[in-house]
């Protein structure tokens, strides 16, 4: 039987980064367990503090096709490259400037939300063409 994956990132803001990659993959966040209203009434009923109560953030894939997304409050900054990344396909299937277009068009929507632009990579014989971007907290991820 295969392993499920869930993906964790450390983050200075995980509320803010769990939405901002909501957003980014059509996901939700986790919703509060069962029989709580809302993350604040479960928070309240555990005992956690105010303010500790950005300290981690989910998001999940409403299909559950994806991998759920975990974000962690850490106190130290984001200092060198990613050595891994996430591919966000926005362009499966397309190819020249149809698909660069589209790849265009997606990075317009995320640099909305806080996303920064690193640098577009042209189609060649060997890559299709994609973007390099970052999240509003540093972390490289890839258009494709």
């Amino acid at each position: 039987m295969a392993a499920s994956v869930q993906i964790t990132f450390d983050a200075g803001d995980p509320g803010a980064l769990a939405r901002f990659w909501a957003e980014v993959l059509g996901y939700e966040l986790e919703p509060p367990p069962p029989g709580f209203a809302s993350w604040d009434e479960a928070l309240t009923a555990w005992g956690v503090p105010v303010e500790r109560r950005n300290d981690r953030s989910a998001i999940r894939d409403p299909d559950g096709a994806g991998p759920r997304l975990f974000f962690q409050r850490v106190p130290e900054g984001k200092t060198a490259k990613n050595r891994v990344h996430l591919d966000v396909r926005t362009a499966s299937g397309l190819q020249g400037e149809e698909r660069m277009a589209v790849l265009e068009d997606r990075c317009a929507q995320l640099l909305a939300l806080g996303a920064r632009r690193v640098r577009r990579y042209e189609p060649d014989n060997l890559d299709a063409g994609h973007i390099v971007m970052q999240d509003p907290e540093g972390n490289e991820f890839c258009l494709d």
